[in-house]
């Protein structure tokens, strides 16, 4: 098996960078996490179990992120939804299994409630719904209003690199996408794995987005001692189980 590479095309010109394995189905599809990219170690162990299981999978990065063109400044919201359906439409087939980390997590339930018929199952990683307008915002200082009134950018501290600037209008854009309190229009079987000390999504804003999902089948998972990024070797085992199980 092998995993081929290419870009997608978007109307306005951009390029949308991806790697696919062809396999059984069902497909599982990467929606990786706010400035992250396919090439993190999540999506690269999930690309390692479908080789050597030969499981069809689909990674790929949103405007402005990874290999990717565009400029992440101006992605919102809206744009990367449409990305995440883009790929999803012209590269895949069938049912699939969305597995969404942070961003990606409320990404894959925003996917999920317009292609309902087509997924057979969720694994969310530390889901970061509504994070822009709920988390995000909470936090701002008088002083980052100003700047972001000004100059319609705020530079957000972050502990993994240098700032990320967060426009305006990713602010009002993902308001219009809020999910919480919910109900969340998603019936397929969902697996959770949270992290108890993450410090970018507490554990109860993820334990609200499991009480918000329709769905009776669903397991979260609150591993005690874990972070936002869950990509110690015992967190890549649990993410690669419960993918195991919902596309077998």
């Amino acid at each position: 098996m092998r995993e081929d590479t290419g870009f997608l095309d978007r109307p306005d010109g951009e390029r949308l960078a991806w790697r696919k394995i062809e396999g059984a189905g069902p497909t599982v599809v990467w929606l990786g996490g706010f400035k992250s990219d396919m090439a993190g170690s999540k999506a690269q162990t999930l690309a390692d179990w479908a080789m050597a299981n030969g499981r069809a999978y689909v990674r790929f990065d949103y405007l402005g992120h990874g290999e990717s063109s565009g400029d992440f400044v101006k992605g919102t919201i809206s744009r990367w939804r449409e990305d995440a359906l883009a790929v999803i439409d012209q590269l895949t087939a069938g049912p699939l299994v969305l597995v969404g980390s942070s961003m990606g997590g409320w990404l894959a339930c925003l996917v999920a409630a317009v292609r309902a018929e087509r997924i057979a199952g969720m694994v969310l990683v530390a889901p970061a719904a509504d994070f822009t307008e709920k988390l995000m915002v909470p936090e701002m200082t008088a002083a980052d209003r100003l700047a972001m009134d000004r100059d319609g950018v705020w530079m957000r501290p972050s502990d993994y690199g240098d700032p990320y600037p967060i426009a305006r209008e990713l602010i009002e854009d993902g308001a219009r996408w809020s999910i919480l309190p919910g109900p969340v229009p998603v019936e397929a079987p969902v697996r959770i794995l949270q992290g108890g000390v993450d410090p970018d999504v507490p554990w109860r804003h993820a334990l609200a987005l499991a009480q918000a999902l329709k769905t009776e089948d669903l397991v979260f998972s609150l591993i005690k001692d874990g972070d936002h990024r869950l990509s110690r070797p015992q967190d890549l085992q649990r993410l690669v189980a419960a993918v195991a199980e919902l596309a077998p």
